[in-house]
């Protein structure tokens, strides 16, 4: 059998004396596209730092493609967009997407590079500018762009969607649609449960540090009795 691409086993985490992750179990197959949900201060970032190794678990496991997730090795088929994203302010969009292309073994494609730019609607000239000057909506653009680009078999994206505008997040779900249908696993974060409700396969809801619901977006308007997901989550987190 395939193993899953992601597998939490009771992760634990504190910061001090707070408790921020209390036996988080999760489970990603393979190819599927997957959305963590919680409010603020829920513990979706915690986890994903804990997944990249990023900190210590103060308890439990995780894996990555059936490897444990401290091994280097484990993320490799791994590509991640943080939520606060922030390039080199002295660097140029090219040099950026160049620079993590070459940490990857992977040569830098003109052609490839600027298809990946009109997808994602950022303009080529940004790619001569230094990243200083870019807007939040550009920056963001410029880190998908340079995620996408590796053309990982797995994607963990924290709130992909922030800082773009309308038409940015629309084209980037068509992003999101062509990784899928190619076969790869997608990890994202959002509190835009409109975005979860249409791109995601299945979803968990994490709230106080533990996961209080894990199923499809239709489960969970089902349980709940809700017409739409914002009035699940609702009921699920009271």
């Amino acid at each position: 059998m395939t193993a899953p691409a992601l597998r939490f086993q009771q992760v634990v985490k504190r910061y001090g004396q707070a408790e921020v992750l209390r036996g988080v179990d999760l489970e990603l197959r393979a190819g599927e596209c997957f959305g963590l949900v919680g409010v603020n201060g829920a513990g979706k970032t915690s986890l994903i730092k804990c997944l990249l190794d990023f900190c210590a678990l103060d308890g439990g496991s995780i894996d990555i493609c059936g490897q444990p997730h401290h091994r280097p090795a484990s993320r490799l088929p791994l590509g991640y967009l943080p939520e606060r994203f922030s390039p080199p302010y002295y660097l140029t969009g090219a040099d950026f997407i160049r620079y993590l292309l070459t940490l990857q073994g992977l040569a830098y494609d003109p052609d490839a590079v600027g298809a990946m730019l009109a997808a994602l609607d950022l303009d080529p000239a940004a790619l001569k500018r230094t990243v200083r000057g870019y807007s939040k909506g550009m920056t963001q653009k410029l880190g998908l762009a340079a995620c996408l680009l590796a053309r990982k078999p797995l994607y963990v994206l924290d709130e992909p969607m922030s800082g773009l505008d309308p038409k940015a997040r629309a084209l980037l779900k068509q992003q999101l649609r062509l990784l899928h249908r190619a076969g790869a696993t997608v990890f994202l974060t959002s509190h835009m449960l409109a975005d979860v409700d249409e791109l995601c396969d299945r979803m968990a809801i994490l709230h106080e540090g533990r996961v209080r619901f894990a199923g499809s977006p239709a489960e969970c308007r089902e349980r709940y009795g809700a017409a739409n997901l914002e009035q699940a989550f609702l009921a699920c987190i009271a």
